[in-house]
């Protein structure tokens, strides 16, 4: 199967050529059925660009749902049973894409809502502003062994956990690809920054991804920076023509920092285990930050202040006058002038054939 490659041509029939199981994610922007009957005008008389494009026009609702069957079925054939399928859409087409889905056997993990922060307004003032999209994150088993970098995720969201609302603004301004009258090449063209998080949480450096509706290629594009390979359909030739435009001016990422974050566990040491093992001596004077709160370190690993004695956390806790407290960060070693934080202890402590071996404070 030939990868790192752009297709023109009918979605359906090309995934229908793809081997079973070969991809690691699909990322799918299908048609809306929206359906609009009229022109849409602003008050200053300007004609919208909406989504009016003959790829998204359908017979009847009949047609789009077995449109809609007919390629996610393909979709669970393709994904190999450790990928993931992911799935955006309006209210116009994510609840019926959200049933067919479903009938075909996928597993819903998360559904993420896409918060647009410069929406186009509605014009009439006859509904609420529609400042949102839908993504639908599916596996193929409930019980499969996918694809999730939590930690990178989590990283990527100042060490919170990432959640299901993403606020990422519409794709506008240079991003924005224009064909050569000037006008919007796509009408819905997706920004960058929500194909990167997908990306970057679903998938591993060289794997496979798939759009079978690829548009002006922003998924393909991020695949490429983030240095996956990429697969992308769709039947529009001048889509694809822009889309391998916009591809030639993207570089590969460095794939020295393409890895995802590796959670690192800390070792489980006891305090108790440092004095044990001669890290720590009995009798060692510990101090707070700031060398106002003196403890001295008994034989169990407790703390011991006048007649109060008690483990290096509820120490500190009681000191600070609250519920619970890191006594690892807490409590301080002087070693000449300097204190150092008796973490620095257990980091300098390796763990090889489950024995501990004494470090030293540098």
């Amino acid at each position: 199967m030939k990868k790192d490659i752009l297709i023109c041509g009918d979605s359906l029939k090309i995934m229908q050529q793809i081997p079973d199981k070969s991809v690691d994610l699909i990322f799918a922007d299908p048609p809306y059925f929206m359906q609009l009957k009229k022109t849409l005008v602003r008050p200053d008389t300007s004609t919208v660009a909406a989504v009016n494009d003959d790829w998204d026009k359908f017979q009847s609702i009949e047609a789009y749902d077995l449109f809609t069957q007919q390629w996610l079925s393909e979709a669970f054939r393709i994904l190999k049973d450790t990928g993931s399928l992911w799935v955006i859409g309006t209210y116009h087409n994510i609840f019926r894409v959200g049933y067919y889905l479903q009938n075909v056997g996928f597993w819903i993990l998360n559904d993420i809502v896409w918060h647009k922060t410069n929406p186009m307004p509605n014009f009439k003032g006859t509904r609420f502003t529609n400042a949102h999209e839908t993504l639908i994150w599916c596996t193929k088993e409930p019980r499969t062994k996918y694809t999730f970098h939590y930690e990178s995720m989590k990283a990527f969201n100042e060490d919170l956990q990432m959640r299901s609302d993403w606020t990422i603004p519409v794709c506008h301004g240079p991003e924005r690809i224009k064909n050569n009258c000037g006008k919007t090449l796509h009408s819905t063209q997706k920004p960058e920054a929500l194909l990167y998080r997908i990306i970057l949480a679903c998938t591993n450096p060289n794997d496979i991804i798939l759009d079978p509706f690829v548009g002006s290629g922003t998924t393909a594009a991020v695949a490429k920076k983030l240095g996956r390979h990429y697969i992308g359909i769709d039947k529009q030739k001048a889509y694809i023509e822009y889309a391998q435009k916009r591809l030639k001016s993207t570089q590969y990422g460095d794939k020295s920092y393409l890895n995802p974050t590796i959670k690192q566990l800390p070792h489980k040491i006891a305090f108790g285990d440092l004095v044990a093992q001669n890290v720590i001596l009995p009798g060692t004077a510990l101090y707070d930050a700031a060398g106002e709160n003196k403890v001295i370190v008994c034989a169990d690993g407790s703390l011991k202040r006048g007649k109060d004695q008690a483990s290096i956390h509820q120490m500190a806790a009681r000191i600070k006058h609250c519920l619970a407290c890191n006594g690892w960060t807490f409590w301080h070693i002087r070693k000449g002038q300097k204190l150092f934080p008796i973490d620095i202890l257990r980091e300098n402590v390796k763990i090889k054939d489950s024995s501990i071996k004494s470090g030293v404070v540098k």
